[in-house]
This record gives C-alpha cells, structure tokens and sequence, in this order.
C-alpha cells in the first residue's frame, strides 16, 4: 500500500530540483505529480493526471451505488406491479440494478469529471498564488526517509501532510 505526500513548492526551478533528486532516490516517475495554476508551465515535470485533478473516481463509486439501488427499487416495482399480460422473476430486479448502476457511473463519471478533487482544495488558494504542489505516492516503509531527506535538501518545500492511503492505479 502506497501513502500520498503533498509538498507545496516555491517555483518550477525548485519542483525541477527535488524531482531530480527523488529520481536519484530510485523514486519513480510515475509516482511523483505536479500541479500548477491554469496556464502556468510544468515544462519536463510530470503533471497530475486527470484523475487527480479531479473527483472522478468518488464520483463514480457514488455513481455505482446510487444508480444500482435505483435501478433495484426500480426492479422491485416492476416485480409488484408488472404490466398486463407479462410474468417476471427476480431476474428483473437484477437486470434492473445492472442497466441502473450502468448509467449511475456513466453520467455520475460524467458530471465528477468536472468537479475539482476535494482533497486538493486546502492547496487551492496557494497553487492560484503561484505555488506548485508536488503529490508524492510511496510506500508506507519509504516516507520517513523521503521525507526527511526532502526537509534537509530542500528547505522551500512546505510538507503539507499525508494521505493514509492512496488508490492502486490513478
């Protein structure tokens, strides 16, 4: 299991100097995310992705749920009351949750897409004022060591906490 850091950066110079030195450090690539105000450049820096940029993955797991108890409440009412001339089973409240949670993630994937990350909303104000926020995903038995190292080597950057865990693929 992984744990996510956020260090708030002075400048890109700074951000390009502590990525190198996590690149030393045998910190790979894809675990180290920059993010920056609209319109600011990263140049050769890794930018955060969409999906933490954004709320897309609360939203679809929102999305899944709601959308496969509706379509089971659904299902339901057609079991109690089906139309004339037609017998159903339980197949049609399974059938029901499926289509329901089908188009829960599609439009609920849809509108978060759009939604800014809450996780990232304590950084907001600074990022808006030029900062750039490094988000770090190491594992549990690393972040001491990184972190320590990244205070001795690098005092400009601000330690912003720590998630406690992060998910396995954005």
């Amino acid at each position: 299991m992984r744990r996510r850091l956020y260090f708030l950066l002075p400048d890109v110079k700074s951000a390009k100097a502590l990525f190198r030195k996590l690149l030393l450090a045998r910190i790979e690539e894809r675990h180290v995310h920059f993010l920056a105000r609209e319109g600011k450049g990263l140049s050769d820096l890794p930018e955060a992705t969409m999906l933490q940029k954004s709320d897309e993955i609360h939203g679809l797991a929102l999305g899944l749920v709601v959308g496969g108890t509706t379509g089971a409440l659904a299902g339901v009412v057609a079991l109690m009351f089906p139309p004339t001339g037609l017998t159903m089973g339980l197949g049609v409240i399974l059938a029901m949750s499926v289509i329901g949670a089908i188009v829960g993630i599609w439009v609920s994937g849809m509108i978060a897409s759009d939604v800014p990350n809450t996780r990232l909303q304590p950084f907001a104000k600074e990022i808006e004022q030029g900062k750039i926020l490094m988000m770090l995903d190491l594992p549990r038995d690393q972040v001491k060591d990184i972190g320590d190292m990244i205070k001795e080597n690098h005092p400009g950057a601000d330690a912003r906490g720590c998630d406690p865990t992060i998910p396995a693929f954005p």
